[in-house]
């Protein structure tokens, strides 16, 4: 292509290359900062010098147990720096033998040993329990009675019992809960699904508020909030990644301060404004781990809804190796209807919340309003015309065809990381505000 643009786009493990018309490509990424020359120096700090209350080791006592609440495979965090800081902080205090590490799963599966390992290290994995969290197993679930508006909450009965509960994560922007991390690692991580299900309604879903970047107001993290608040964290550890993955920031303390402080600085990375829709946007899902399935790779089509014009085309780049996934109910509920507006029609019919539907429900609005292909190396032309999807073979060909048929003046943008940017319409009034 004679004037072009060239640009990476973040799949799988690799990436994916792709070569645009350079005068109707606009590129846009969050804001990039090279991560801490020094990591594990950068969360010593976090946890001796918190953003509100006193450093983590004035905190515990001797002969007390510590649940570590930390996320799944499919996000980036950076166990295997951060649980390391952690014990580190409580050696000498704390007993080994009396810590435990909670994969905050949610609904999700569980992870395998090897993923343990890749996520945590032999090291820790050989020295520490670490227990996947299952919200379908009653018997490891406790009554924790309702919080915010009339959740019915029940907690991992191991992170209950702890004496002293720690979360940890990373923060970016969400695109129904507002941000991930801090209160995100109590529920829905470690609640059971009946509560799971109640902040997942249509009603919450559908709300304006239930969307990128808003937690005061927002439906989700107002119920969130809440639940992690009045069943009580001690402490709280946070991140903030840039595209490589890499620290850039840390954040400990007491959890909502903290939460609101990474938020805070997670907006002013990812917020770019645009200045018109577009008529193709091209996005992804980060890649990996957060693009390893169908179901994750909505927030890539989510944060692309925001700036394509109604009727255009998003072409979403997202591995899927681990295709629709096969575990949970997103498969079947997209398959129980013959279009995307018989979904949403369905979903808000419902009385009682399906596993999964709130993905399907996204999927669907935004389908509503755009036309959306997927390129994945993983599922089929059939497999994605199931989901209500069409194939891309190829990204550029793609939107070459898609310029030709609007003409000379169609414009094209890029979101080559996905949903760690999140464009916005200049004056619209949709800064965040957290």
């Amino acid at each position: 292509m004679a004037d072009s643009v060239q640009v990476r786009l973040a799949y799988g493990r690799t990436g994916l290359d792709v070569e645009l018309p350079r005068e109707q490509t606009t590129v846009v990424e969050p804001q990039f900062r090279p991560g801490a020359a020094d990591q594990r120096a950068m969360l010593r700090k976090a946890l001796r010098n918190p953003v509100a209350g006193p450093p983590l080791r004035d905190r515990v006592r001797p002969g007390q147990t510590v649940a570590v609440s930390l996320c799944d495979s499919t996000r980036p965090q950076p166990r295997h720096l951060m649980i390391p800081a952690l014990l580190d902080e409580l050696d000498g205090i704390i007993r080994i033998a009396d810590v435990v590490l909670l994969v905050a799963t949610g609904t999700h599966r569980a992870n395998t040993d090897d993923e343990l390992r890749e996520m945590l290290g032999d090291e820790v994995v050989d020295a520490v329990r670490v227990v996947n969290h299952d919200a379908r197993d009653a018997d490891s679930l406790v009554w924790r009675g309702k919080y915010g508006n009339d959740v019915p909450v029940w907690l991992n009965r191991e992170w209950v019992a702890a004496d002293v509960r720690i979360t940890t994560g990373f923060v970016e922007p969400h695109f129904f809960a507002g941000f991930s991390g801090g209160p995100k690692l109590v529920a829905p991580g470690l609640a059971g699904l009946d509560t799971v299900l109640t902040l997942h309604d249509a009603a919450r879903i559908a709300h304006p508020n239930a969307t990128w970047g808003v937690i005061d107001g927002n439906p989700v993290h107002d119920d969130v909030r809440a639940i992690a608040a009045g069943t009580g964290v001690d402490f709280a550890f946070d991140v903030i990644l840039n595209r490589e993955h890499q620290i850039i920031e840390a954040f400990a303390g007491d959890l909502l301060p903290m939460h609101r402080a990474a938020c805070a600085a997670a907006e002013r990375l990812a917020m770019r404004p645009v200045p018109a829709p577009f008529d193709v946007v091209v996005t992804t899902n980060s890649g990996y781990p957060l693009d390893q399935n169908l179901y994750q790779a909505v927030k890539g089509m989510s944060a692309a809804a925001k700036v394509v014009k109604p009727g255009g085309l998003i072409i979403c780049a997202a591995e899927c190796r681990d295709g629709f996934p096969d575990h949970g109910s997103f498969r079947e509920v997209l398959a129980s209807s013959a279009s995307p507006q018989g979904l949403l029609a369905d979903i808000e019919a419902r009385e009682h919340t399906v596993p999964d539907q709130w993905q399907v429900q996204i999927q669907a609005k935004i389908q509503s309003k755009a036309r959306v292909a997927v390129r994945s190396d993983y599922l089929s032309r059939d497999e994605l015309r199931s989901a209500h999807l069409a194939h891309c073979a190829d990204v550029e060909q793609a939107v070459l065809d898609e310029l030709a048929v609007v003409g000379p003046a169609a414009r094209v943008c890029v979101l080559p990381e996905g949903p760690q940017t999140i464009p916005y319409l200049a004056g619209t009034g949709e800064e965040l505000a957290p």
